[in-house]
């Protein structure tokens, strides 16, 4: 227990340090906050104008659709805060700058993701829970205790899911060194298959998104769950709430991946 809380601690430092240094630019702060909050409107803005000429998507109207979108982008925020450094691992390792957390005394993914802070992410988390707030008032959602704990846990299992995926892409870094396309395409996979509801991409694909790469279990399985339309499920009440499970087991796997391929890391100078 003293180990994990020193951890945390050391951790915790590491972080703030690096807030702190992306602070003393206010002008580049602020900029990249507003490029955030735009980023993910714009995605939002999209389905809203297919919605417009449509009324519905697989029977879902605007107001459901948009809750759907907020829950992925809540989920997509809380991953990306921890874990946004771990994307450009590849040039850490291409420029050996990854050699120096070899003999430091602590986690390595942990130094990774404390690198740095990507100052943009604030604005990802501030349009989430701007879009999550509209789309919670236009389907009358009732926010009871049950209700926010379970939006609590869901988000945490989506956030474990997605960041799942990106590291175990990036801990290929320590392979072949450069990764930045597969970490794109995730990213894009992600964004394109989890803003909709996965039964408009066919029985197939379908059954893929929620049991081989399980995205239905970010957002569409948890909106269902909300707005009682579990029926189009078809899958079990129990199993329609598996999203903190789904996303603790996907982050442990990839966190197995990550070890495996740490040691296969050799310095790009030898």
């Amino acid at each position: 227990m003293r180990t994990l809380l020193r951890t945390l601690s050391i951790t915790w430092a590491l972080y703030a340090a690096a807030i702190r240094g992306e602070m003393q630019y206010r002008l580049n702060f602020l900029l990249l906050v507003l490029l955030g909050v735009f980023y993910q409107g714009s995605g939002f803005a999209f389905i809203w104008i297919v919605l417009y000429q449509f009324d519905t998507i697989a029977g879902w109207t605007f107001g459901e659709i948009a809750l759907l979108y907020s829950l992925r982008l809540l989920a997509h925020a809380v991953w990306v805060v921890p874990f946004h450094q771990v994307q450009f691992l590849d040039t850490t390792v291409r420029e050996g700058r990854f050699d120096r957390y070899l003999v430091r005394p602590l986690n390595l993914l942990l130094q990774v993701m404390t690198t740095r802070f990507q100052m943009n992410v604030i604005g990802d988390v501030a349009a989430a829970a701007l879009l999550f707030t509209i789309a919670a008032h236009l389907v009358d959602l009732n926010l009871s205790p049950l209700t926010g704990a379970y939006l609590v846990l869901v988000v945490l299992g989506g956030a474990l899911i997605q960041g799942a995926a990106v590291v175990a892409v990036s801990s290929l870094s320590f392979r072949f060194v450069q990764t930045w396309a597969a970490n794109h395409l995730i990213d894009n996979f992600f964004l394109l298959f989890g803003s909709y509801p996965t039964t408009i991409f066919g029985g197939v694909l379908n059954w893929a998104l929620t049991w081989v790469v399980p995205i239905a279990f970010i957002a569409y399985i948890p909106a269902s769950v909300l707005l009682e339309k579990t029926g189009e499920l078809h899958m079990s009440a129990i199993v329609a709430f598996g999203t903190p499970v789904m996303g603790a087991v996907w982050f442990l796997l990839a966190y197995w991946v990550w070890h495996r391929q740490a040691r296969r890391y050799h310095s790009v100078g030898n």
